[in-house]
């Protein structure tokens, strides 16, 4: 079975702050439902009830007639199938999350950032894991990237805020270093390049991207990747130091036209 996607956890998490607004624990609520604990509990972590199921809940929570819409939509929407399922991907962690999010800010260290990537780069980086994929692997990942990239075109686009070291962007060649400053020149993107000259600092602690959501009384999440997987981390105070940090590296930043003005150049020298 694949990991919940990002919708269906929200609406996990929204059943069960009305089961705990109601004053019923766990075990009680499964009872009076008629379900065994661990289905409840299951259902709480993110497996889709059925819409019966949604309705019990709701009615048991105390949510009047009136005020279910809301919850119903959060239904409708967690079970609507993700534009990326055709392509196989078994880990929907990030794609669900960014398919959700409002802004997205992004600390890159060692690679141009996914949402501003071309297709020749993509490539290289793929063909360039420890671990080799089949060519389908490759070509499902390469679309799904491109068809990620959409977001920042939409009549209603994706908030953009992308700080990457200068270390990614010197390995970059030319038709790559153009593309990041066209993605630049968005109202809705701003690319920061941060210098070697900026000396030490918090980013080399590694890469990761905060995302923020449209959602009423929704929290952010950070996301950061690492070898063997990827992190999710909701916590409110964690999440605020990532933003404080991501604010300080922009700090450090060449601003928005300093940094398209030093990507020209080093696309000039290729």
């Amino acid at each position: 079975m694949s990991d919940p996607t990002f919708r269906q956890v929200r609406l996990g998490d929204a059943l069960k702050r009305l089961r705990e607004r109601a004053g019923l624990s766990q075990r009680e609520a499964a009872f009076r439902l008629r379900y065994n604990y661990q289905k409840l509990s299951r259902i709480e972590n993110g497996q889709l009830p059925e819409f019966p199921g949604l309705r019990a809940m709701l009615d048991l929570y105390g949510v009047l007639v009136t005020e279910e819409a809301p919850f119903i939509d959060m239904w409708e929407r967690a079970s609507e199938k993700g534009w990326w399922h055709p392509y196989g991907v078994e880990d929907q962690g990030y794609l669900s999350l960014e398919h959700d999010a409002i802004k997205v800010c992004e600390f890159s260290l060692g690679y141009i950032p996914g949402l501003l990537q071309v297709e020749s780069y993509m490539r290289a980086v793929f063909l360039g894991w420890q671990i080799q994929h089949s060519r389908k692997w490759i070509e499902n990942q390469i679309a799904i990237r491109t068809r990620r990239q959409q977001r920042l075109d939409d009549s209603s686009p994706l908030q953009y805020r992308g700080v990457i070291a200068e270390a990614a962007l010197r390995q970059a060649d030319r038709e790559q270093l153009l593309h990041v400053s066209d993605r630049g020149l968005l109202p809705n993107v701003t690319v920061q390049v941060l210098p070697d000259a900026a000396g030490l600092h918090d980013g080399q602690n590694g890469p990761f991207t905060v995302l923020d959501f449209a959602y009423p009384g929704e929290m952010s999440v950070l996301y950061v990747e690492h070898p063997a997987g990827s992190t999710h981390v909701e916590d409110v105070e964690r999440v605020k130091a990532a933003k404080l940090v991501f604010k300080h590296l922009s700090k450090l930043a060449l601003t928005p036209d300093e940094s398209a003005e030093w990507i020209g150049r080093l696309a000039a020298e290729r």
